[in-house]
């Protein structure tokens, strides 16, 4: 039995990554200061999981907060926000905080999330208990988002994939690459991808931004992404994958043309944002051939999504761009 959270594929269905019967997850009110709960982060942690999870609260103040859950799918989450102390810098001002990603890299979890200093910038913390939270200088100038850490260096630097944007709701943005010796100073910015032309591949034309931690695998890094189309009704967010080489991440072997998931079900069309597939975590089991990812609805709810880890890397080389 594999550990991770798992539901077989519906019968009939021939889709590459199908949804959770029960989705969502995580409800919107699931703790009693929150208007919504979304685009959140899970990992292994003890005999289950912890995770940090995004909490707009009923003024729509943004923030992360940790949950635990035994099997993944059911959760408990902290009722007040996480706490930052010191880590590398007595610098740790931020006026918001949201769309976290987490990561065990050598002896500790790492968080990154949208930090708001002067503007959404990368903010960096990290935890060995996700009891007590130490937050470091930002990676950073203003303004950019979707900070997504490598599991492990690379080439002996520390790794992160971004989105530099604006600050307001960006009408562009390529996902980039940086490096860093010590988690505090980060360099060698490298792009990775620019969004598709809209002839090619309408869905992800207009932006693209890094999802879940990238998964080491046999064929290069699996990276799942989410993807932008400026429709008549404002933004549509789906979610893709790429495979990047394993030594030269900013090196783009296959992505793919069709999205792996895109809104369909109510919960994913109506909310407070409508029309939003954003994929933030992904668990997988390479021995059992599993993989699940957890993605906000409509910026309103978490829901998880499932698929053999080995059909998501065919399907991504069968139908590159």
């Amino acid at each position: 039995m594999s550990t991770i959270p798992w539901q077989d594929r519906p019968e009939n269905s021939k889709d590459v990554m199908w949804r959770y019967s029960e989705n969502p997850i995580i409800d919107r009110y699931s703790i009693p200061s929150s208007n919504s709960i979304f685009n959140s982060a899970v990992v292994p942690f003890g005999d289950g999981y912890a995770g940090v999870f995004r909490c707009d609260n009923k003024a729509v103040q943004m923030n992360i907060f940790a949950g635990f859950s035994k099997d993944g799918i059911n959760w408990d989450i902290n009722h007040e926000p996480i706490e930052m102390k010191s880590g590398n810098t007595e610098m740790i001002e931020s006026a918001y905080k949201y769309d976290p990603r987490v990561v065990w890299i050598e002896d500790r979890y790492w968080i990154t999330w949208c930090n708001g200093y002067n503007g959404p910038t990368i903010g960096i913390g990290y935890t060995f208990d996700f009891k007590e939270f130490f937050q470091c200088e930002n990676a950073f100038l203003p303004f950019n988002r979707n900070g997504v850490l490598f599991p492990q260096k690379i080439n002996g630097k520390y790794a992160m994939l971004s989105r530099p944007s604006d600050n307001g709701h960006t009408p562009f943005g390529d996902i980039w690459i940086s490096y860093s010796p010590d988690m505090k100073y980060w360099g060698e910015h490298r792009l990775v991808m620019k969004p598709s032309p809209f002839e090619q591949s309408a869905w992800q034309c207009t932006k693209v931004g890094a999802g879940p931690i990238p998964i080491l695998t046999n064929e290069g890094w699996l990276m799942i992404y989410h993807g932008v189309i400026n429709t008549c009704n404002g933004f549509r967010y789906a979610m893709g994958s790429a495979l990047l080489d394993v030594d030269s991440p900013d090196q783009v072997k296959y992505r793919t043309q069709p999205y792996l998931l895109g809104p369909a079900e109510t919960y994913e069309m109506v909310g407070d944002v409508p029309n939003v597939v954003f994929p933030c975590a992904a668990l997988h089991d390479t021995e059992e051939d599993k993989l699940a990812v957890y993605y906000g609805a409509a910026d309103t709810h978490v829901a998880i999504a499932f698929g053999k880890l080995s059909e998501v890397i065919q399907f991504t080389k069968d139908n590159s761009l």
